[in-house]
């Protein structure tokens, strides 16, 4: 009984450490005043503020068609990626694998100037078409590495059955193999999302006059002073990513669930 009291509030614990800064930038976005440390109030007058500051919502407009251009470009990539690696011998996959470990495991600072040395070397104009190819760079591995478990625990014998009953291979992919391994796609697509929604150093050295996401803007406003602004900002994005996570549970669930009652 002590050891389950004591589970429970070591858990409560973990999950306070972890969202403690969320609940206490939630509850400031609502204070009548700019301090941070002094409760004046209740108001909602930083976020009208935040939807009359055109710089932010500049930024937020390039953030949020970066993120989705760049999630949907690296899912697709990723995906077919995936599909390549899963189908190659042992040491070749071996070799792929650990070379899309690569940029995982490697420094972003590091990455974010060997892009911007070749978007230089390429003579690409720092703009929106180098913030969004280093989006999509980055986005890749984590893709396929979201994918290769789905496809591992499905039966691999399914794509070859649907092409002896006279599927083209393209066509065993779309209707039989991606259907199978899309609880992984989704996933990759929303850790993309998120990346490239959160990634400052990757932009900050890939971006281009007029060209800036969320992250840098807010980095810049913030050496001249946090402004509640922000918080409101950081608050309606919080909730948005959160609804947007409970609503693909929700289907994942009932997805499931459904295939429970059929099998």
């Amino acid at each position: 009984m002590v050891e389950k009291g004591f589970k429970k509030i070591y858990t409560f614990l973990i999950f306070l450490f972890l969202y403690a800064p969320i609940i206490v930038l939630v509850v400031f976005s609502f204070n009548n005043s700019k301090s941070r440390g002094v409760w004046n109030g209740f108001t909602f007058k930083w976020y009208v503020e935040l939807f009359r500051n055109d710089e932010i919502l500049r930024a937020l407009y390039y953030t949020v068609v970066i993120a989705i251009l760049s999630s949907i470009i690296s899912t697709v990539i990723g995906t077919f990626a995936a599909i390549g690696i899963y189908g190659m011998p042992g040491i070749r996959r071996k070799v792929i694998l650990n070379l899309n470990y690569l940029p995982v495991l490697n420094p972003d600072i590091v990455t974010g100037v060997s892009l911007m040395t070749l978007f230089r070397f390429m003579k690409l104009e720092p703009g929106f078409v180098t913030m969004l190819l280093s989006h999509i760079t980055f986005s890749i591995p984590y893709v396929i590495l979201s994918i290769l478990p789905k496809l591992k625990q499905m039966n691999k014998h399914l794509a070859e059955a649907a092409m002896d009953l006279g599927a083209t291979p393209f066509y065993a992919i779309r209707k039989v193999v991606i259907p199978e391994i899309l609880p992984g796609i989704i996933t990759g697509a929303l850790i993309a999302f998120t990346l490239s929604i959160d990634d400052f150093v990757i932009s900050f050295f890939n971006q281009g006059a007029g060209v800036s996401n969320l992250s840098i803007t807010i980095f810049s406003m913030a050496r001249r002073g946090i402004n509640p602004v922000i918080n409101a900002l950081s608050t309606l994005m919080f909730v948005s990513l959160l609804i947007l996570l409970l609503i693909i549970n929700n289907r994942s669930a009932k997805s499931i669930g459904e295939r429970g009652d059929i099998i």
